[in-house]
């Protein structure tokens, strides 16, 4: 049963046509100064969108400079003649080679420093684009520092950007521009330093003034600190460049007026990335010409307005009484509606268009409805799929940590297996001459007469030459065991391992004797060991590098071979220990994946493939390098290059 309309306390009707037409002047006039002020708003917005875009656009200029520039040094950074030039000093060579360059580059300036940093190669573009020398400057005078020289290695690319302000006897400032560079480490095919390349675009007067020409703007460069304002206008050099950085209060860029010579000026500060150092533009365009239009539009809007107040004073005459019979079913409609029982449906309004609305609320209603039901099943799916997730993220942390626990327990099983089976096979030995020692003291006892018999049946001297030899090569064992265990506390940081000063050869003679055992009677070793000075190292761990790269020497040996170890100098700061076995050897593809945790050439069984892992861990951590040669059926060599000096404080730390 439908309810009954309830009666409003006022006709709308009447309310329609009295305060209609009395306060219909009143709204026009707010929409005409809103819209007036709006479309003020909206010229300021316009102007503030093309300012951006056009600083989006400069963007992407010294972004396209940057990536063309960086191309054009790598590619002259991995010419190998200027790299053979620079690694014999051939600056002369090395200049024309760059000024060759140069001409197809867009660089304006060129620089070339030797490998202790000194400038040695100046060229720049003149303003009329032919490339030039600077010979004052070059051999001496610029040099680079240390502190930047560390900086520069430590990247493969560096960037700078420099604020340049050139001033006259006066100290007036006659020419300003911003220098952006690409300073790149030039290295031969051994990773040596051989000298620096310096490519720099000047973002000079000439720039600024071709982007005025060419976008109608004002452009200004500011530092993210510092107090200058890098432009060709005089009013914008008169402030300071705070001033504009602080408009920006913590955003990414900001939008201000500003009168420059009598002519406002809308403002833009957008900041300029040039590889990891920001520095901001600004740009400005004349608001004249808009306002201008707005003054047009002024005179239009209010000619507009006049003529609606006219027609709205008719129309609200008509509308009051065709309007408001439709609404008036409509709202029948609503109030008959009971929403908790279901779907919302109004009844049909007439072939009006608040017939057609009434049917498109009744299709919206039915959609929404639908809508709901899927989105709670949906809801119920997405809760059982995050339970799933939620119990599968626990088993894979699981299987991440059990996984954990068996690379550890692997590394720590290959690491103890060499001395621990050598004392094993040392124990055969030690009872024997322990069982024949026992029977020489019983036949002293029982038949002395017999004793020179039976100590030469059983090489008496020989067990007492070589039972003191395997009593201290069981004891190395025994050490390497224990410094093993002391170097897993020291993983652990139950304690910390100690930094010494030692002979490599030392650790070499001890590690050859705990692996006697395995070369015994199969391996000739050869040891060609040069006077070394005493090196900085943690002893411990380097014996177990040595261990691991002695002990794959002798398992890459089928039957008889030989393991020549050789000890040298390599400059004034480091020393090497090579290693060449001659085994089966390895081809290119199983050398670059030595190196990789459990990768292994061995059966299953024999490795876990975690000792050269494990090796190469330790020599970079006292910063050195292992080099390997290696061809199938010619065997290996690993040479072991380390700092006299011993482990960077980096890895000390």
């Amino acid at each position: 049963m439908n309810q009954r309309r309830r009666k409003p306390k006022k006709s709308l009707r009447t309310l329609l046509m009295l305060w209609f037409l009395l306060f219909s002047v009143v709204p026009l006039a707010f929409i005409t100064g809103y819209s007036l002020v709006k479309y003020q708003q909206a010229i300021d917005q316009e102007l503030s969108q093309r300012l951006k875009a056009n600083s989006r656009e400069i963007g992407v200029i010294i972004g396209d400079f940057q990536s063309g520039l960086l191309a054009q040094a790598r590619q002259l950074a991995n010419d190998s003649n200027l790299i053979f030039h620079m690694s014999k000093n051939e600056f002369s060579a090395a200049r024309q080679l760059a000024e060759e360059r140069m001409r197809s580059h867009y660089a304006h300036r060129l620089w070339l420093h030797n490998r202790d940093g000194r400038l040695e190669v100046a060229l720049y573009r003149d303003e009329e684009g032919k490339i030039q020398r600077r010979p004052n400057i070059e051999g001496g005078p610029v040099e680079l520092k240390g502190e930047f020289l560390e900086k520069a290695q430590a990247k493969e690319v560096l960037t700078l950007v420099d604020f340049r302000s050139q001033k006259d006897g006066e100290g007036k400032v006659v020419t300003q521009s911003v220098d952006l560079t690409v300073f790149l480490t030039l290295k031969n095919s051994k990773g040596r330093t051989v000298g620096y390349l310096e490519e720099v675009i000047s973002l000079d007067e000439g720039f600024r003034l071709g982007l005025k020409n060419r976008l109608n703007l004002e452009v200004f460069f500011i530092e993210k600190a510092g107090d200058e304002v890098f432009s060709s206008n005089q009013d914008l050099k008169m402030y300071k460049a705070n001033f504009f950085r602080n408009l920006l209060e913590g955003g990414t860029s900001a939008y201000f007026d500003l009168v420059i010579q009598d002519v406002p000026h809308g403002f833009r500060i957008h900041p300029i990335t040039w590889g990891d150092i920001e520095f901001y533009i600004g740009i400005g365009a004349s608001k004249s010409a808009a306002r201008a239009i707005l003054q047009n539009v002024n005179y239009a809007f209010f000619s507009v307005v006049g003529a609606i107040i006219l027609l709205l004073v008719v129309l609200s005459l008509i509308s009051s009484k065709i309007m408001l019979r439709p609404l008036y079913e409509l709202l029948d409609a609503l109030q008959s509606m009971d929403v908790n029982k279901g779907n919302i449906e109004i009844q049909n309004a007439g072939d009006t268009e608040l017939g057609l609305l009434a049917e498109s609320f009744n299709d919206m209603s039915q959609r929404v409805y639908r809508a709901q039901s899927e989105l709670k099943a949906k809801v119920d799916e997405l809760e059982k799929a995050n339970l799933e997730i939620r119990d599968t993220q626990t088993k894979l942390v699981h299987t991440a940590k059990m996984a954990s626990l068996g690379q550890l327990v692997a590394g720590i099983a290959h690491e103890l297996n060499n001395p621990i089976g050598f004392i094993y096979s040392n124990m055969s030995h030690l009872s024997d001459y322990s069982n024949k020692l026992v029977g020489l003291v019983q036949t002293a006892e029982k038949s002395p007469q017999r004793l020179k018999e039976e100590m030469a049946k059983v090489d008496f001297e020989y067990i007492v030459e070589d039972l003191p030899k395997l009593i201290r090569s069981c004891e190395d064992g025994a050490r390497r065991t224990r410094d093993i265990v002391v170097g897993l506390r020291s993983f652990s940081r139950l304690e910390e391992a100690q930094i010494k000063e030692v002979d490599v050869r030392e650790g070499l003679e001890d590690t050859l004797k705990l692996l006697t055992g395995e070369f015994k009677n199969r391996i000739k070793i050869t040891k060609d060991f040069a006077e070394v000075p005493l090196i900085n190292c943690y002893p411990s761990q380097l014996n177990q590098v040595f261990m691991n790269i002695l002990s794959n020497a002798g398992q890459a040996i089928e039957g008889e071979g030989e393991i020549r170890i050789t000890t040298g100098v390599v400059d004034a700061d480091r020393v090497f220990v090579a290693i060449r076995d001659s085994g089966k050897g390895m081809s290119q593809a199983t050398i670059e994946k030595i190196f990789d945790p459990f990768f292994t050439t061995k059966s299953l069984g024999r490795g876990t493939g975690l000792g050269l892992s494990i090796s190469y861990g330790i020599v970079e951590k006292h910063g050195g390098e292992i080099q390997v040669e290696s061809e199938p059926g010619s065997g290996t060599q690993f040479k072991i290059i380390l700092p006299i000096a011993g482990p960077p404080a980096s890895a000390k730390a």
